[in-house]
């Protein structure tokens, strides 16, 4: 099986199952009752290795202008990238277990090495980093050998170096499938670790953990990464579900399937995300800052797949609906996510979210007022695009797991 065909499998979890029109309606219904069917445990999709491509610029329009995807290097399995504080290093996460810096457009050796930690195999691998403001601490999302979370917090040295033996576990989350492990760690503007997490896997929820408050999968986690006496992490006093019975406290939204790459937009605090489809439609959804960032919302999974029904015996009342969705078809199968564009020297973008899809290559931008999009536009195209990257200048990124990251740029 080829590299592409094995993520597109994992990745977008397809099934036969049907569905039916129900509008969203009018309040949140979660459930404080366990899961009672148990877990059947599937083989990870193994990948072939990745192969070396060439470093090119393509040109596609943007209506006027047109927008550039430059070419800055290949790299081994690329899923990711983040930046710290004061620091122009791209940090690029290869699934394989490596973070490579580059600085000044040249890859350096890498500043972390975990494969003795984890597999890199379909869903599963090293997926995700973030920094805390100051830099000085680096939170990595990986699976573990057996295919369980884990959120680990690294200190960063003022080179950039990560010290191994600082490495210190904040949570280890159980996973019931090789699939839908999410892999999305972000800091907020409220200074908060934000931990994108799918519904454990298979397809269809079977498990039923998406809307289930006594789990962690199939949500959105926001910790505050500071010990305590007792225990590796803080919950943040006004987390919804904070002393709520039965409800696990870290919980901030409910309802995702599989939030592969998340990201805040860094002018208006706007959490946005895209959120895997089951069989039919992709989705992305976006949480206003001015209505509390998603606090306590139930994004609709698996009640709904989009905004269509989809498990009926989900409840469907309160399901906030996608900003933007499209069905399988040319447009794609497997969204991968994005970030809003803040450059300064491409105006012409500014304020747009730009995400790709895995099974298309398609780089999508959306225009969004409030709650409609006035605007959609193809921009590009980039085979196995894993994640579109914001740096802090506001300039984005596109990543490709066969290899090359691309900076996305005004043409000529």
């Amino acid at each position: 099986m080829t590299l592409a065909s094995a993520l597109i499998i994992a990745a977008s979890g397809c099934s036969s199952d049907g569905d039916t029109s129900v509008p969203p309606g009018p309040s949140v219904t979660f459930s404080t009752q366990p899961a009672t069917s148990s877990p059947v445990t599937s083989s990870p999709t193994t990948a072939a290795d990745s192969t070396s491509v060439p470093e090119t610029t393509t040109t596609e329009p943007l209506g006027d202008p047109v927008i550039s995807l430059a070419t800055i290097g290949s790299f081994d399995e690329p899923v990711d990238a983040a930046w710290r504080a004061g620091d122009s290093t791209m940090f690029v996460v290869q699934r394989g277990g490596t973070i490579v810096p580059v600085r000044e457009g040249v890859g350096g050796a890498p500043v972390l090495d975990i494969q003795t930690l984890t597999v890199g195999e379909g869903e599963r691998g090293l997926l995700g980093l973030t920094f805390s403001p100051d830099g000085t601490l680096a939170f990595v999302n990986h699976t573990d050998r057996s295919g369980d979370t884990n959120i680990v917090e690294y200190r960063v040295g003022t080179d950039g170096s990560f010290d191994a033996s600082s490495r210190r576990v904040l949570l280890t989350i159980g996973q019931p499938y090789a699939n839908h492990n999410g892999g999305n760690v972000t800091i907020g503007p409220d200074g908060m670790l934000y931990i994108g997490m799918g519904d454990g896997g298979s397809g269809g929820d079977p498990e039923r953990y998406s809307l289930n408050v006594t789990s962690l999968l199939g949500k959105i986690l926001r910790i505050d990464p500071t010990p305590t006496a007792d225990q590796p992490y803080t919950v943040p006093a006004d987390n919804p579900f904070v002393g709520v019975s039965g409800a696990r406290p870290e919980i901030w939204s409910v309802g995702v399937r599989n939030p592969w790459r998340m990201s805040f937009d860094s002018e208006t605090g706007d959490l946005w995300f895209g959120d895997v489809g089951q069989g039919e439609i992709e989705e992305i959804d976006v949480a206003r800052a001015a209505d509390g960032g998603g606090r306590g919302v139930n994004w609709g999974w698996s009640a709904y797949e989009g905004s269509q029904r989809f498990n009926t015996d989900q409840s469907a009342d309160g399901a906030t609906p996608p900003v933007f969705e499209y069905v399988h078809g040319d447009a794609g199968c497997s969204v991968s996510g994005g970030a809003v564009a803040r450059d300064a020297t491409f105006p012409a973008l500014a304020g747009w979210y730009v995400f790709g899809d895995y099974c298309s290559g398609i780089i999508t931008g959306l225009r969004v007022e409030g709650a409609t999009v006035t605007n959609t536009l193809t921009l590009g195209k980039l085979d196995s695009v894993t994640a579109v990257r914001a740096a802090p200048d506001g300039s984005l990124y596109a990543i490709s797991i066969a290899g090359p990251i691309a900076k996305i740029v005004p043409a000529g």
